[in-house]
């Protein structure tokens, strides 16, 4: 049976912020996060392994749910702090020449115009490699930080999108593709003509346009969001053309999978230009038993740090999981933040889940290059597509090299991911199959 051929791309956890600091292969210069080599180094790295692209999280507060206080988050470095990712992307952009770039950017936190007007640059500078994470924000600390009482109530946050992503589209269409005809025998820069405000007034955005600034080589850049509850799912198949999935089994991969691509197919979209990208961690080493080693100091780890990743779910969920007994089960769990995390951890002890991280339950994404690659070709054809987003919370170089050097490898010699670009434009590698 043929296998079905699958992307590829990098999730940045933790932004633009500490990496590897606490890891024995994190670097001689620690103090060096602030600057971009690391970031550039990765972009370099997986352009080399023909990647689709590489996804870079954000968010925009020093956490503090877990035990109502920010302590755990500094001394640990959890998620702060981090620098703004729209500053590193361009300079990612500019030392790569294939490789796309995605930058998360809230709609909470941005004007629809000032957002257009960002991608947009970030799609000329790149010659049509950007993307924007859409998401909506989900704490209230970040909401404070930009005046705000509170989130808004999640369902509405979504609504709100909704309109954001309409205002930003009509800006980005404001000028035609030929608009900017730059000739000087005719004295004609642009064309008034092919110019045109958009006057839009809704519920929740003014914004007159046009944009100041002309069509980007994509027209739109590409659109991502992570929308995993019900309203979020709705949401994604409407908007995204790359989804950000997380799943503990295949059974949840296909289902999440099919019902996007139904949603999709009713706001008459066609489903094949939506690709779920799902988050794994492999456990990568040259024999199967040094990557078992590895994969048990991994869970080593966590149990001696249970408390990093309890505060983590903390931030996620808006849930201060310091009130509940590890090895008791959860209640029913309800979030105005990442509702679908909320309902993923109900009924399930805290230990468990920090146990098993991102680990899919009926798979084994655990072992040799060759035998994982295996793995996640078999993974791919239950599911059906589209591909899947590497993550590693310490994102080292040693990491890296792993994966470009040997997971990415093993995969192309199977046949199911590419072996170099077919495009020069983010979206149309991502439509290449």
């Amino acid at each position: 049976m043929a296998q079905t051929p699958f992307h590829l791309g990098w999730f940045v956890m933790k932004g633009y912020g500490p990496k590897g600091w606490r890891s024995q292969w994190g670097g001689p210069n620690l103090h060096s996060w602030v600057k971009p080599d690391n970031l550039v180094h990765l972009a370099r790295e997986l352009e080399r392994a023909a990647f689709d692209y590489v996804m870079i999280e954000d968010s925009n507060n020093v956490p503090y749910t877990y035990k109502n206080s920010h302590e755990t988050y500094l001394r640990l470095g959890l998620d702060s702090p981090k620098l703004d990712p729209s500053v590193v992307a361009p300079i990612m952009l500019r030392e790569t020449k294939q490789i796309g770039v995605i930058t998360t950017l809230s709609t909470t936190e941005y004007n629809p115009f000032l957002l257009a007007r960002l991608t947009n640059a970030l799609d000329h500078i790149s010659d049509g490699r950007a993307g924007w994470n859409l998401v909506t924000g989900s704490n209230d600390g970040g909401a404070q930080n930009f005046g705000y009482d509170k989130q808004f109530p999640h369902d509405e946050r979504y609504e709100m999108a909704d309109e954001f992503v309409e205002v930003v589209q009509k800006l980005w269409d404001s000028w035609e593709a030929d608009a900017m005809v730059i000739d000087p025998e005719r004295g004609m820069f642009a064309d008034p003509e092919k110019v045109r405000p958009v006057f839009h007034e809704g519920k929740y955005f003014r914004s007159r346009g046009p944009l100041s600034a002309p069509r980007s080589p994509q027209g739109h850049p590409v659109i991502c969001q992570a929308g995993g509850s019900p309203r979020g799912r709705t949401f994604a198949a409407r908007w995204a053309e790359t989804i950000i999935a997380s799943a503990s089994s295949v059974g949840q991969m296909k289902e999440f999978r099919d019902d996007i691509r139904r949603q999709a197919a009713g706001f008459g979209r066609n489903p094949d230009h939506l690709k779920l990208m799902f988050l794994i961690a492999p456990i990568i080493a040259e024999t199967m038993e040094a990557a078992r080693a590895r994969e048990q100091a991994r869970l080593a780890e966590a149990e001696e740090n249970i408390e990093f990743y309890l505060a983590n779910m903390s931030r996620v969920t808006g849930i201060d999981f310091s009130q509940f007994p590890l090895d008791e089960k959860l209640p029913e769990l309800t979030s105005n933040g990442h509702q679908s995390s909320a309902k993923g951890f109900s009924g399930r002890t805290p230990r468990d889940i920090v146990m098993q991280g991102r680990a899919l339950r009926d798979a084994d994404l655990v072992g040799t290059p060759d035998y994982v690659a295996a793995q996640m070709a078999e993974v791919m054809d239950a599911v059906g597509g589209d591909g899947f987003l590497i993550m590693d919370p310490d994102h080292t170089r040693r990491y890296i090299t792993e994966i470009a050097d040997g997971l990415t490898p093993a995969l192309q010699r199977l046949g199911v991911v590419r072996k170099k670009y077919e495009f020069t434009m983010l979206r149309d590698n991502l439509l290449a199959f």
